[in-house]
């Protein structure tokens, strides 16, 4: 199974620590380089926006879809290579995960959380088999990692959830992982 479009998921705003931007940066230079294709929620601001950019400066392809009721909100951007306007945030989503092959969640608020929790949950589901990374810039996820680890610990996950879950520490991480994955026969 080869990668050639990712979902980003990631804040509309940048957080207090400036690595948050410098990954996002770094993390849509090397997917833009690589034509791995960025699906994401389509804003230009925050760390959303730090990764359209740089995908799109690198000459990647950037797909972004936004609910109208976030189109001013989130001032969606007007750059992208496609800007798809949809209804509401559960068809965002849907046509997110429809249009990738796998699935990176970055710092972010509670949308970002909302993201990751649902793909978790298709996974455990099996509804899908898409794989989700976590690129956990300076630790941001390390809380939640301790906490999904007490799930599964006191055994609230089904067998195998956990096994398309990857953490890397860094973008760089994230393309040699893309990397691996596209060589694979």
């Amino acid at each position: 199974m080869s990668i050639r479009s990712i979902a980003v998921f990631c804040g509309s705003k940048n957080g207090t620590n400036p690595a948050y931007v410098r990954d996002a940066q770094e993390l849509g230079n090397r997917l833009g380089s690589s034509k791995v294709d960025v699906i994401y929620g389509g804003g230009s601001a925050g760390l959303m926006g730090s990764v359209a950019d740089a995908a799109l400066a690198a000459g990647g392809k950037v797909v972004g879809i936004i609910p109208q009721l976030l189109v001013e909100w989130e001032v969606a951007h007007r750059a992208l290579t496609e800007l798809i306007v949809c209804d509401n945030m559960h068809q965002r989503k849907a046509k997110i995960y429809s249009l990738c092959d796998a699935v990176i969640v970055l710092p972010g608020g509670f949308g970002t959380l909302d993201e990751l929790f649902e793909v978790l949950t298709w996974n455990q589901l099996t509804i899908h088999d898409k794989s989700i990374l976590i690129l956990n810039t300076d630790g941001f996820y390390d809380p939640l990692l301790q906490h999904l680890e007490r799930l599964k610990q006191e055994g609230f996950l089904y067998e195998g959830a956990y096994e398309k879950l990857h953490v890397m520490p860094d973008p760089k991480s994230v393309e040699n992982w893309l990397t691996e994955i596209n060589q694979r026969p």
